[in-house]
C-alpha cells in the first residue's frame, strides 16, 4: 500500500535544506503554520543561528541531508546551484537516500531544467512526488508570505505541494511537467532584466534632460510604461540605492541558465545576451553583490563622463 501524500488538514513532518535569505524565511513560515520542522544547512552555524533566532519554533537540526529526510513527509530545498542541489539530494548522503516512498520533494532553487528533470526521474523509483518550484517576489515577498511560485511536475505532485507552499506564497501556478517551473523562472528573469535595462536608460535620459524625476514618474507610471520595477526601483535607482537583496551575481547565474536553455531549444534571446553583458560591466566595476537595479551604474550621469 502506498503512503499517502501530506494533507492540509494535519501538520506535516518537513525537512528544510538551505537556510539562506529565502530558505530561512520559508522555514519560519512553515514553523509558524504548525508543521514539524527538521532543518539542515551545509554551514552548521547558520542552522544553529536560525534555531536561536526562532526560539518559538520547535525544530531539530539535522547532521546531513540524509539525516534530515529520515521520517519526513516533505523535503524542501533552497540552495545555490545545480551542483549544490545534486549534492544535497542525489549524493550517497543526500535526502533521496533516506526519504520514504511516496513522500513529497519540493525544490525552490533556481537551477537548470535539466537537473529538475533528472531529480524527477531519480524520484520515480521511490514513487516520490517531485516539484520544481522556483519563486518570484524576492526577499520582501518571502518575508511577507506573498511569493509567486511556478511549479513543474505532475498534477498529483503539485496538488500535494499546494497546502505546504501556501504558508509563504500568494500565488501557486502549475506551469507544466518536470522542469517547466525552471524554464518559466528563466522567462521571468529575462523579463526583469529587460525592464531594468530600459528603466536605467530612461532615468539617465530624464536626468540629462534636467527633468523633475518626481514629475516624470507621476506622468508615466500609470501608463503603458508601468512595471513592478518602475514602481519599486525608479526612485531608488535615481538616488543610487542598491541594497535590496537580489544580487547582480545571482542575476548573471539566472541569465546564464536562460541562455543555455535557449541554445538547447533553439530560441533567439539577443536582448537577454546583451543585458547579461551589461551586468558583466557592473561586476567589473565591483558591484556584483548589489541589487540588479545597479545596472544604471554603467550609464554616465553627465555628458562626457563615465
Amino acid at each position: 500500500m502506498k503512503n499517502p501524500a501530506p494533507l492540509a488538514a494535519k501538520p506535516a513532518n518537513i525537512a528544510f535544506i538551505g537556510l539562506g535569505v529565502m530558505g530561512g524565511a520559508m522555514a519560519r513560515h512553515l514553523g509558524h503554520a504548525g508543521h514539524n520542522l527538521i532543518i539542515y544547512n551545509r554551514t552548521t552555524a547558520r542552522a544553529e543561528a536560525w534555531q536561536a533566532a526562532n526560539a518559538d519554533i520547535t525544530v531539530r537540526v539535522a547532521s546531513s541531508p540524509a539525516d534530515a529526510a529520515v521520517g519526513a513527509d516533505v523535503v524542501i530545498t533552497c540552495v545555490g546551484n545545480d551542483d549544490d542541489l545534486a549534492d544535497v539530494v542525489l549524493s550517497p548522503n543526500g535526502a533521496f537516500s533516506t526519504l520514504r516512498r511516496g513522500a513529497l520533494f519540493i525544490d525552490h532553487t533556481t537551477v537548470s531544467a535539466r537537473i529538475a528533470r533528472q531529480i524527477a526521474v531519480e524520484g520515480r523509483d521511490k514513487e516520490l512526488l517531485c516539484v520544481d518550484a522556483p519563486v518570484t517576489g524576492g526577499q520582501s515577498g518571502v518575508e511577507s508570505g506573498t511569493l509567486g511560485i511556478m511549479c513543474g511536475g505532475s498534477v498529483k505532485a503539485v496538488d500535494a505541494a499546494r497546502p505546504v507552499l501556501e504558508a509563504y506564497a500568494k500565488r501557486v501556478v502549475h506551469v507544466g511537467k518536470s522542469g517547466a517551473g525552471q524554464t518559466a523562472k528563466m522567462a521571468n528573469q529575462m523579463c526583469i532584466a529587460g525592464a531594468i535595462a530600459g528603466l536605467s536608460e530612461a532615468i539617465r535620459f530624464a536626468q540629462l534632460a534636467h527633468l523633475d524625476l518626481d514629475k516624470v514618474f507621476e506622468a508615466i507610471s500609470a501608463g503603458a510604461a508601468q512595471s513592478w520595477q518602475m514602481d519599486n526601483r525608479f526612485h531608488t535607482m535615481a538616488r543610487d540605492e542598491f541594497d535590496f537583496g537580489f544580487a547582480v551575481d545571482l542575476m548573471r547565474k539566472d541569465l546564464g541558465l536562460a541562455m543555455d536553455e535557449a541554445r538547447t531549444i533553439g530560441a533567439s534571446v539577443p536582448l537577454t545576451a546583451l543585458v547579461d553583458q551589461f551586468y558583466v560591466d557592473i561586476q567589473a566595476m565591483g558591484y556584483g553583490r548589489e541589487d540588479t537595479s545597479a545596472l544604471i551604474r554603467r550609464l554616465p550621469r553627465r555628458r562626457g563622463t563615465k
